[in-house]
């Protein structure tokens, strides 16, 4: 073999395994919660969906089913776009109008809640994928009676906290903002709109205001259910129940200021998914779509429906085969260019 030959055979070899780990990258999908306030679908989930200790969250599981809880990172709507208003009914606003997740609306005055006080107050937005984005935080008005069915004439026609591209600190969104002052129990409704995407999250936290801290283990200011939040290992051992794509996209991989980055996942080196650990909820043994979707079953759910979309890091679908088509002509490009300067030194050498 000659010596350009070798050259341009060294450079494709380079070339080859650069190729097949921008082929094999997926796309992650974003996900997350309030957890300070904890929100309903978090404390639900840290009880544990299926034995949980309150009423209220036996009543939502009830309802809903253990899976909507073990999927308690993606109460959303893939394309919401901004107009959560209009495509979030009054009565569904906890659920994001998802019929998976109607048992968060449950209007009862004991769910699981958090002592608040107003005045600034630092707010925790667990994100398991986390994207650049804003926040948007409303809390019910005055005489907010909790035993009927949340609207949107129930919240201030305005924030109380808003913030965009917040930092982002051991995994979660961390942020600051001034809480208006209020009497007994109140909710807290957070509004999660990304910036790379049409997508948007929701929750429902339920907050005290007044009385005294706990009265006692479990028992929040107003004598119901203190709301906890999961911890990491509990996140961690229920992964394998979630039908939803953690990808282990937490606080590490995006330090703050970092959080638009497209995370991406490696394919096994046998060609596995990389989330084939997560449960199969129809029971079918369909593997895990690229998305965190499940079997082909999967498909767009908003407002109602009942089917499930997840929204990819940043982009629509094209975005990724467009990605990996400019990554790898970069590549190609990179070793025609090593080919020929070694050319002109076999030369100038001869």
């Amino acid at each position: 073999m000659t010596v350009r030959r070798k050259a341009a055979g060294t450079a494709l070899i380079g070339v080859a395994p650069l190729a097949l780990t921008v082929l094999t990258a997926v796309p992650a999908a974003a996900h997350g919660s309030m957890t300070d306030p904890v929100s309903r679908v978090s404390a639900c989930f840290a009880e544990n969906p299926e034995s949980p200790d309150s009423a209220a969250c036996k009543a939502a599981v009830a309802a809903s089913g253990t899976q909507a809880f073990y999927d308690w990172n993606e109460v959303n709507i893939p394309n919401a776009a901004g107009k959560h208003k209009e495509i979030i009914p009054d009565g569904k606003l906890c659920s994001a109008g998802r019929d998976k997740y109607k048992g968060l609306d449950l209007p009862r005055a004991d769910w699981p809640a958090t002592a608040l006080s107003a005045g600034k107050h630092t707010f925790h937005y667990k994100a398991t994928a986390p994207h650049k984005g804003s926040f948007e935080l409303y809390i019910t008005k005055a005489g907010y009676d909790p035993t009927k069915p949340l609207k949107w004439s129930d919240l201030e026609a305005e924030p109380f906290a808003e913030v965009t591209d917040p930092s982002l600190v051991n995994g979660e969104y961390v942020f600051d903002g001034t809480v208006p002052a209020r009497s007994g129990r109140h909710l807290v409704y957070s509004v999660w709109q990304r910036s790379d995407s049409p997508e948007a999250f929701y929750t429902c936290s339920d907050v005290t205001f007044g009385g005294s801290a706990a009265s006692g283990a479990g028992t929040g200011a107003d004598g119901g259910p203190e709301a906890a939040a999961p911890d990491d290992d509990q996140i961690e051992a229920a992964a394998g129940k979630s039908t939803v794509s953690h990808g282990g996209h937490g606080g590490d991989e995006h330090p703050a200021g970092d959080a638009d980055k497209p995370v991406t996942q490696a394919a096994p080196a046998d060609g596995a998914d990389a989330d084939d650990t997560a449960a199969d909820a129809d029971g079918t043994g369909n593997a895990p779509t690229a998305d965190g979707t499940s079997g082909p079953a999967a498909g767009a759910e908003q407002a109602g429906a009942d089917t499930e979309e997840l929204a990819q890091t940043g982009g629509d679908s094209s975005t990724t085969p467009l990605a990996v088509g400019g990554s790898a002509v970069v590549a190609l490009g990179a070793a025609v260019l090593l080919a020929s300067a070694r050319r002109r030194a076999v030369r100038r050498r001869g």
